[in-house]
This record gives structure tokens, C-alpha cells and sequence, in this order.
């Protein structure tokens, strides 16, 4: 099974963000502010600090509660990335005075409405690539006019997974009921963990020595911490796991659904603009879904890329596909002991589900080399696409 839409195509090799500038986005608004209302937007440029981080220095130096602070979308801390965050129109004044460490507001603007997660076009994205090999730019320029006529695999990228790379398996473990392995997870292997004060407390915890874990465990990481606590004092795996944030454990619930989704894309490649009997399709004008009763007259639609096959992300109201797509997401399902239900947890914790296309379409692709063994690429993605999912198809 290849792992590549163009897997026939070479790749260029290299590697990328060696320095902050080497990864450059940029959110694309879905609208423009109209500069009457209620709420300020600003327009941020930030580099090596994440949108948590950024929410978090606004809310010191404003005096806000994040629950005050919208913004579309997250962005990742090893980039310099420009996006939107609106507040509450009354804070302009205290903008003047306003100390952020490593972001700077470009402008603002007055608008009617808080900004809300998602709304964005999607994201412009500059990159370098740096060490790669010396037939680099036509495999590069021959890889993205591929990805441009047939689309980009809409993978989620690998900050989805968290910096263990265990967030998803943390979500299968919850919907599992297997509470005492999540807390083992969430903990850490100290095979992966670099800091020396982390790995000790997750060897303590894996060798049983509960107060030990909680010594040498980090002050910052409070999360882990408050799940500790609750262990000595006497509370059982369950009642541990669900003292987290629920934000925190939303995060894991949806890393499970990306996982999955990954799992069926993979089974589906290279053929993603190959429709099937029984596919739900997916509208890119609007994101409407309709089943698939005959591929081949409907064929013509995917080549136009104005619809694509789909994958679900699992859950009480996602729509499952009939046919081989059906079976293969039914079979993914039973393998992992869970229903559609399985995600229906109640308590703010319940994951709906969706369809998310198989790929998307690649914008304004660009590549350029102002040296032998570096790369420049430029492109732009639709809003909940991620640019390593073209760089995994270039640099292979």
C-alpha cells in the first residue's frame, strides 16, 4: 500500500523548520472588518509562540478572560504565522501600553461580530527547505503541478498528535474505558521524553512510586500534576482522567477522530480523485454530502474538482458510506472496539462527527532555489488542511 498520491514521482529529500522563518503562514480572512462595532480585530504577527501563548499574553496585559478573545484558528509555535484575534472593542486604549513578548500587532480594526473558530478562507503558507538533494526543484515543480491537478491528501498534520505524538491514542483509551492505561500515556514513555525532570517522574509513576511522580514532575506541566493529585488522594483512574479540562480532553476525543480519518485515506491512496459505488461525496463550494450511487457518472464532478470522495471523522451523527467505503469504515470501527456512540460521552465531551473530504485543492503553488541545496515553496490551502501534508508528498 504506497503512502503517496505521487508516489511514482521522486522526492527532493530536506528537512524544514531549522529556523522560525523557514515555516511563514498566513491566515486568509473570510471576511473584511467593517470598521464600525463592538469588537476590535488585530491583525498579529507572531514568532515562536503559539496561539495558546498568544491568548494568554493578551489576557495579562488586557485584563480579560480568554472566553473575551476570538480567533479562528491555531497556529503552530515553530513559525512565523500572521493571523486574526479580535477583543472587546473597550481594550483599544490600553493597546498603547500593551507589552507582548515576540508578537506585534500590524493594524486593527473595528468589526460587528467576535471572531469565531473557523472563520477563515484557509492559509497562505512560504517555506523553506533546506539540505535537499541536487534534483530538488524539477521534483519539487513536477510533484506540485501533480498535487494541483489532482489535489492534496487533506491528512491532518502531526501537531494534531501533540509533542509525544500520543494524543490520538490518549483519545482511543478514554473512548475505550481503559482509564489506568491513559493515565500510564498521558505520564509518558521515558524512552521518548528529553526532560530530565519529566522522564524521572514518568519512570516513578510506571514503577508505582505515585508521591516520587509528583515531585519530580515539572511545575508547568499542571495537567499531569492535577491527575497525580487525584490519584493520592485516593480517587480511582476514572475519576483521575475526567478531573482534566475538558478542553484538554476534547483535544485527545479529536485527535482519535483524525487518527482514524488518516488510517481510511491511507487505504484510499493514490486513487483520492477516483470516486466508488457507495462514497459519500463531499461539495467543496459548500461542503454538502451526497451519496454516491453510480462512480462513474458522477466522475466527471471529481475531475472538474467540484466534489470529492470523503472519509468520516467518527461520531454520533456522522453518515457512513455504503458499499466497499461502508465496509472499510464499519471493519476500522470494529477493530478499535467502538461504535459511533463510543464518542457520545455527554458532560461537554461529546464529539458529533462530520464527513471531511479525502483532498483539497492547492493554490497558487510556487517553488523557487536561491541555493544548490535549499528550496523556497509558496501555496495556499483551504482552512483545516495542513501544509505538511504537501510537504510529505515532496520531500517523501
Amino acid at each position: 500500500m504506497s503512502n503517496f498520491l505521487t508516489a511514482e514521482l521522486p522526492g527532493t529529500g530536506g528537512n524544514y523548520k531549522q529556523q522560525a522563518d523557514d515555516f511563514q503562514v498566513e491566515e486568509i480572512p473570510l471576511y473584511p472588518c467593517s470598521g464600525n462595532g463592538e469588537h476590535l480585530y488585530l491583525w498579529i504577527e507572531k514568532t515562536g509562540v503559539s496561539t495558546r501563548e498568544l491568548l494568554s499574553q493578551l489576557c495579562r496585559g488586557l485584563q480579560l478572560k480568554e472566553r473575551d478573545i476570538g480567533y479562528a484558528g491555531l497556529k503552530d509555535a515553530r513559525a512565523r504565522t500572521r493571523q486574526m484575534i479580535s477583543i472587546p472593542a473597550r481594550c483599544s486604549e490600553r493597546l498603547a501600553t500593551l507589552q507582548l513578548r515576540n508578537v506585534t500587532i500590524l493594524k486593527n480594526q473595528l468589526h460587528g461580530n467576535k471572531l469565531r473558530m473557523g472563520h477563515l478562507a484557509g492559509n497562505r503558507f512560504r517555506i523553506c527547505l533546506r539540505e535537499v538533494n541536487p534534483q530538488a526543484l524539477p521534483r519539487a515543480e513536477e510533484i506540485l503541478s501533480m498535487l494541483q491537478q489532482r489535489g492534496v491528501p487533506n491528512r491532518f498534520g502531526e501537531q494534531r498528535y501533540g509533542i509525544l505524538g500520543n494524543s490520538a491514542v490518549l483519545g482511543l483509551l478514554l473512548l475505550q474505558e481503559r482509564y489506568e492505561e491513559f493515565c500510564r500515556e498521558l505520564l509518558g514513555n521515558p524512552q521518548q521524553i528529553r526532560n530530565a525532570d519529566w522522564r524521572a517522574a514518568a519512570s516513578a509513576y510506571r514503577a508505582g512510586e505515585l508521591q516520587q511522580a509528583h515531585r519530580c514532575l515539572p511545575k508547568r506541566m499542571r495537567d499531569e500534576r492535577r491527575l497525580l493529585r487525584n490519584l493520592l488522594d485516593g480517587k480511582g483512574h476514572r475519576s483521575a482522567c475526567f478531573s482534566l479540562p475538558r478542553n484538554l480532553l476534547r483535544l485527545f476525543l479529536s485527535a482519535s477522530q483524525s487518527q482514524l480519518f488518516d488510517q481510511l485515506l491511507t487505504q484510499r491512496l493514490p486513487d483520492l480523485d477516483r470516486l466508488q459505488d457507495g462514497d459519500i461525496a463531499v461539495k467543496h463550494l459548500n461542503g454538502a454530502c451526497f451519496r454516491v450511487a453510480n462512480a462513474a457518472t458522477e466522475q466527471p464532478r471529481i475531475d472538474a474538482f467540484e466534489i470529492s470522495p470523503s472519509a468520516p471523522l467518527f461520531g454520533p451523527k456522522a453518515l457512513l458510506a455504503d458499499g466497499l467505503p461502508g465496509q472499510s469504515e464499519r471493519q476500522l470501527l470494529e477493530q478499535n472496539d467502538l461504535t459511533l456512540n463510543s464518542w457520545k460521552l455527554g458532560e461537554g465531551l461529546t464529539m458529533p462527527g462530520e464527513r471531511r473530504p479525502l483532498r483539497v485543492p492547492l493554490h497558487e503553488p510556487t517553488v523557487s532555489s536561491a541555493a544548490a541545496d535549499s528550496l523556497t515553496l509558496s501555496f495556499s490551502l483551504p482552512k483545516g488542511s495542513y501544509a505538511t501534508s504537501v510537504l510529505h508528498e515532496i520531500i517523501k
